[in-house]
């Protein structure tokens, strides 16, 4: 029996994976590690022409629960067919007997018990729908992607996302999207549907790819998240700020200016929402509640920095 098996439950993990020779042994090393591992692990080969299926099979042929699932080349690289090769891979699932879905990218990494302590949250709460870590990214700088005095735990990067069945069963599944924000838009469908979405800061993954590179050149990647932003109805206010403070990390000035750019070049354009009006209201009214609390946390630290102040200069 796996270690902590019993007490956790079984879960399974789909990975899309396309060309990702240059990383995806860093994933598979890291899984097979794993103090609790999956009752089954399908890898969903999009396509790929880099050897990717090679490293899979060398895996696969050594540890029965890996399966390689091939999918034909498609002429484009976009989000929509990443679920759609996702979809292949969850459909080998059916049948099995377990609690837990997990969607993991293929050039991801961590430590030998990061599952496990993913897996430990949803035991300890029944209402927790969605739930990953935040992480490393090999881009400008290595530090933590996300800096959580600012962006709400409540988003859960697509990087590793693990569902609770029931949850993933409800919202349906990812769903297509061309523009990429299928994680986005899942953990806002839970939400929607009264479950619970973390990002648990006690572990953290390596992402050894820049977010959004997929699609986009490094340099431009921030316009692209900020058209994004706006296809995923974002609020113009929300997006200011924190196009504003995209300004303040490498590259300096021009990853919060291409940011804006992006999104109010997406809004000048008419650029088709991708969303229902539902969930871009559901998604506003989020951002303006997390922006409040912002605004009175930074209000209530100024206010009490004149007394602090005081008290020091009298000790």
């Amino acid at each position: 029996m796996r270690t902590g098996e019993s007490k956790l439950g079984d879960y399974v993990i789909v990975t899309p994976a396309r060309n990702e020779a240059a990383y995806i042994e860093k994933t598979l090393e890291s899984v097979v590690a794993q103090t609790v591992r999956p009752l089954r692990w399908v890898i969903v080969s999009d396509g790929s022409t880099d050897g990717t299926d090679d490293i899979v099979k060398k895996y696969a042929a050594k540890y029965d629960w890996i399966e390689l699932v091939r999918t034909p080349d498609r002429a484009e690289r976009h989000f929509g067919g990443k679920v759609l090769a996702f979809n292949a891979g969850y459909a080998r699932l059916r049948g099995l007997d377990y609690r837990i879905i997990g969607n993991l990218d293929g050039d991801a990494s961590f430590e030998p018990d990061y599952i496990e302590y993913l897996l430990r949250q949803f035991a300890e709460n029944p209402r927790l729908g969605v739930a990953g870590t935040n992480y490393w990214e090999s881009s400008w700088e290595k530090t933590v992607k996300y800096d959580y005095r600012y962006t709400n735990t409540d988003d859960v990067s697509g990087l590793c996302q693990l569902f609770r069945r029931e949850c993933f069963e409800e919202i349906g599944g990812y769903q297509p999207s061309k523009y990429g924000g299928v994680d986005t838009v899942a953990t806002m469908q839970a939400r929607m549907r009264n479950w619970e979405t973390r990002t648990f800061t006690g572990k953290f993954a390596i992402h050894h790819r820049q977010q959004g590179t997929a699609g986009a050149h490094k340099f431009t990647v921030e316009f692209h998240n900020g058209r994004k932003d706006y296809i995923f109805g974002g609020h113009p206010l929300w997006e200011l700020c924190r196009g504003a403070y995209l300004l303040t990390r490498k590259p300096w000035v021009i990853g919060g200016s291409l940011f804006v750019a992006g999104y109010f070049w997406a809004m000048i354009t008419r650029v088709e929402m991708t969303v229902s009006r539902e969930v871009m209201e559901f998604r506003r009214r989020e951002q303006m509640a997390r922006l409040k609390r912002i605004c009175k946390a930074m209000f209530s630290s100024r206010t009490r920095e004149p007394k602090a102040v005081a008290n020091a200069g009298g000790s």
